[in-house]
């Protein structure tokens, strides 16, 4: 969790703003994408993932001195599971969940506005199979190595680009299309467009990238184990 200097509904709001964003950023530009570009899927996929890379890179540095930017229900969940025994650690994550939530479903009304789609409309895209799912875990898992790997060797700095750059190239090298965040997943559900993905399809993106997110947490602790860790192994060789 982030250091408490703002008054925690401060925080949840920045949480839930960045989090719409992010989503409007990633629905638009798809529309945008389908527009300028509508026989050539690969310059749609190009200009869809450079604004994602971008939008996100700037979303992460913009608010990460007043949330932490995780805008992300899973980056939110392995945060409290760290500080669990602070107080008022369950208090944020759950405000921050439902931040992230809301403010995801949001940015993609927004971004239905903007482009005159339907303001609200369940997406008929169906994303679901083995190959996809694989996707959101490989996607997630290096999301949260991203993060960890930066966060404990004193990089945070580096978070934002590195993040974006992450997502970006995911974009192009899963066959999911890298969602990697379950706000997004489901902000993504009221939009049929572009970026939208079905809502029987969510369910399983969403529980890929929670087994994502595991397998990065415990590659993170096993390259770079956190100071505790790290006296726990030297008391036990001694």
């Amino acid at each position: 969790m982030p250091a408490r200097q703002l008054p925690r509904w401060r925080r949840a709001f920045a949480e839930a703003v960045g989090s719409g964003l992010l989503v409007t950023a990633i629905v638009g530009s798809g529309a945008a994408a389908s527009r300028l570009t509508p026989d050539d899927v690969g310059a749609q996929l190009a200009y869809h993932s450079i604004a994602v890379a971008i939008a996100l890179a700037v979303l992460i540095a913009v608010f990460l001195p007043v949330s932490g930017a995780h805008l992300n229900p899973v980056v939110t969940v392995l945060a409290w599971w760290r500080e669990r025994r602070a107080p008022g650690a369950a208090a944020d994550a759950g405000c921050y969940l439902a931040a992230q939530f809301a403010g995801g479903s949001a940015g993609a009304v927004v971004a239905n506005v903007m482009f005159e789609l339907p303001t609200v409309a369940l997406s008929s895209t169906a994303r679901t199979g083995v190959g996809q799912w694989v996707g959101e875990v490989v996607a997630t898992a290096g999301l949260v190595l991203v993060i960890g790997a930066l966060s404990r060797t004193g990089r945070t700095g580096a978070i934002p680009l590195a993040v974006g750059g992450w997502i970006g190239a995911a974009i192009w090298f899963t066959a999911s299309a890298a969602f990697a965040n379950p706000a997004v997943t489901v902000g993504r559900v009221f939009t049929d467009s572009f970026a939208g993905i079905a809502p029987a399809a969510a369910p399983a993106f969403i529980a890929a990238q929670f087994g994502g997110a595991l397998l990065g947490a415990a590659l993170v602790r096993l390259w770079w184990p956190d100071r505790s860790s790290s006296r726990k192994e030297r008391h036990v060789r001694t």
